[in-house]
């Protein structure tokens, strides 16, 4: 067993499931110290201790061990969604979980009324956005081109220009945005 190939497999599952060393630490009840090690590829844990990471992670020894860990099926519970509060009372719900490769999000956002989300930077050519109005009123800006958008209105962009959203009405907004960048995506990160 490469020591440095498994440290790689805990500690992608581990950033995959958004958890520090001490979040998985707390889970599997192993110290933060050999976690390290093993992640680092320094040190051979005992398969106690393995067995402990892997169910600490929700995955199993045999899979941790073989490397088999992509089965076609990532499973994030809504308990595990990255949640991002941001100025204004703007609220971010990333829906999916990260899957290694692929680039795609999709995020459920509401805005308080009046709230303006800001301006996003263009992101890399071959970026697509898909947004879906679930209810209230949002007001996109793609470019130099703004659009308002009502419950039940969808929108399709190539986010290689800057775009914005905001809420000029006065009810609460709240939409879904389906996103293929061409960038890494981090665990909590948009």
């Amino acid at each position: 067993m490469d020591l440095e190939v498994l440290g790689e497999r805990v500690r992608d599952l581990r950033l995959e499931r958004g958890l520090t060393l001490n979040g998985l630490a707390e889970r599997c009840d192993v110290s933060v110290s050999m976690l390290s090690s093993v992640e680092r590829g320094e040190k051979a844990a005992t398969i106690v201790v393995l067995d402990r990471i892997a169910g600490g992670l929700g995955t199993r020894l045999t899979d941790l061990l073989t490397g088999q860990l992509d089965r076609g099926v990532v499973l994030r519970r809504a308990a595990d969604q990255d949640i991002a509060d941001e100025p204004g009372g703007w609220r971010r719900i990333i829906l999916t979980p990260v899957v290694p490769g692929v680039n795609f999000e999709w995020i459920r956002s509401t805005l308080p009324p009046g709230c303006d989300a800001g301006t996003f930077p263009a992101y890399a050519p071959g970026s697509h956005e898909f947004i879906a109005v679930e209810a209230g009123e949002l007001t996109m800006t793609i470019g130099a081109e703004q659009l308002v958008l009502t419950a039940g209105d969808s929108l399709y962009f190539a986010a290689d220009v800057p775009h914005g959203f905001a809420n000029n009405a006065g009810v609460e907004c709240s939409y879904h945005v389906a996103a293929l960048n061409m960038r890494s995506r981090k665990p909590g990160r948009r």
